[in-house]
């Protein structure tokens, strides 16, 4: 057996199509890279982006893809920007099945719009700092083993995707 690693932008899904997949898969364990930051840290990741920097969270986000990254049978979700680190991307694509969870931009502004934990979205414009985002981080996202475009499936559709082809 394999890891299952879902990358993409916030609130493409990662977290709720990884609870799902672990639902499905019992014998697998759900990771969150940013939850086991948290924990650690004791701090939630916009506590560390204002006491720190962007640059030290990057650091830790690095040790715990590499931490969480050994062994198999995982579901690991990272955060949005962690693909964009080159070592991070080829740890977790050697370690795993890489999904790119593609979402629409009016979608994910919609999803969060309302959300005040996401750090690098809480200033002025934020739909122009996401599409801003979503424009920088795409070409990486799509270095991952598979894309699925979300926009027209459900999340039971996406989860039998992910299954079918780690035949899990």
């Amino acid at each position: 057996m394999i890891n299952i690693i879902l990358v993409g932008m916030p609130a493409s899904g990662k977290t709720t199509i990884g609870q799902l997949l672990a639902s499905e898969l019992p014998q697998y364990t759900l990771i969150d890279t940013d939850s086991v930051i948290e924990k650690t840290q004791g701090l939630t990741v916009s506590e560390i982006f204002e006491k720190f920097s962007e640059d030290y969270f990057r650091k830790l986000e690095y040790d715990t893809i590499k931490m969480v990254c050994r062994g198999t049978n995982k579901i690991i979700s990272v955060g949005g920007g962690a693909f964009e680190n080159p070592d991070n991307r080829a740890t977790l694509l050697k370690f795993g099945k890489v999904f790119y969870l593609k979402s629409d931009l009016d979608v994910l502004y919609y999803r969060i719009s309302e959300d005040k934990t996401r750090p690098l979205l809480q200033r002025e414009n934020p739909k122009q700092i996401l599409e801003n985002l979503l424009k920088k981080r795409e070409e990486n996202y799509k270095k991952a083993h598979y894309t699925i475009d979300t926009t027209s499936l459900n999340q039971e559709e996406i989860v039998r995707f992910i299954l079918n082809e780690t035949n899990a």
